[in-house]
């Protein structure tokens, strides 16, 4: 069970990221996290404060769960997210704090693009590592960036590399879907829906695999509806042990930085 929710964790943390800054705005959402569908019983909040200046995107990501899976037994889980992203998407430096149940795990983390392609250096207590990323594994920002491009354009199906902080310290593969939007679930039963200033938006359906040891099977699957700012909403979580939704309960959009015009 807690490898599903570490599953989970993952999952609503990409997906609460932000698009490229071309099409992102630096914003601040809340969400409220329940088991199951939208009317289950809440188990969490996640919250996510995006910032940006004239070099870089500044991520603050804070997630909080605690699930009951006996009348005795309680699963709690934290992960508080620090990074930084290049506007250009070069790469990726973060510090993570994860709690499990009162057990705390540190880890930091450098991805970075040079001569000798794309290489990530993850230092951790139990499990240190460096090795090199496909070249084409977008950072986390760029990602949604990526993905919301390929919508605008269109597309209703294709794949993408994205780096992963949470879960893996790795890369997943990610297969997004647009959807009908009809599949989407409808609005929750508790509270008004949070307007998103936005032109656009789709439904979407993504699966993640691991990025450079593919498996033939998903490790898990978000339903969301995505806006062409980079907000989400009304997402279902799927680890295959468990189904956790996300809904966005507050937003507060943040005024982008004026900077000079590089050349």
């Amino acid at each position: 069970m807690s490898r599903g929710v570490c599953f989970f964790v993952m999952a609503a943390a990409l997906l609460l990221s932000h698009g490229a800054w071309a099409q992102m705005q630096p914003h601040r959402a809340d969400y409220v996290l329940r088991l199951g569908t939208a009317n289950g019983p809440r188990i969490g909040t996640a919250v996510q404060d995006i910032t940006l200046d004239c070099t870089a995107w500044h991520i603050r990501r804070d997630i909080s769960t605690e699930i009951a899976l006996t009348s005795s037994w309680k699963l709690s889980l934290a992960s508080k997210l620090d990074g930084d992203e290049p506007r250009d998407g070069s790469g990726f430096r973060y510090r993570l704090t994860q709690i499990q149940n009162g057990e705390e795990r540190i880890t930091k983390g450098k991805v970075e693009r040079g001569k000798g392609g794309l290489r990530a250096d993850i230092a951790s207590a139990d499990n240190p590592s460096r090795f090199v990323l496909p070249l084409q594994t977008l950072m986390p920002v760029t990602a949604i960036g990526h993905l919301v491009d390929r919508l605008r354009a269109k597309a209703t199906a294709f794949p993408a590399l994205a780096f992963d902080a949470e879960v893996f310290g790795d890369s997943f593969l990610v297969d997004v879907t647009e959807l009908d939007p009809g599949t989407l679930r409808s609005d929750p039963a508790t509270g008004k829906p949070v307007a998103v200033p936005a032109s656009s938006s789709w439904p979407i359906s993504m699966t993640f695999t691991r990025g450079r040891e593919q498996a033939q099977n998903p490790l898990f699957s978000v339903v969301a509806r995505i806006y062409d700012n980079g907000v989400l909403d009304r997402l279902t979580i799927d680890t295959g042990l468990l189904k956790v939704s996300a809904d966005l309960q507050r937003l507060e959009m943040h005024k982008a930085p004026a900077c000079p015009a590089s050349g």
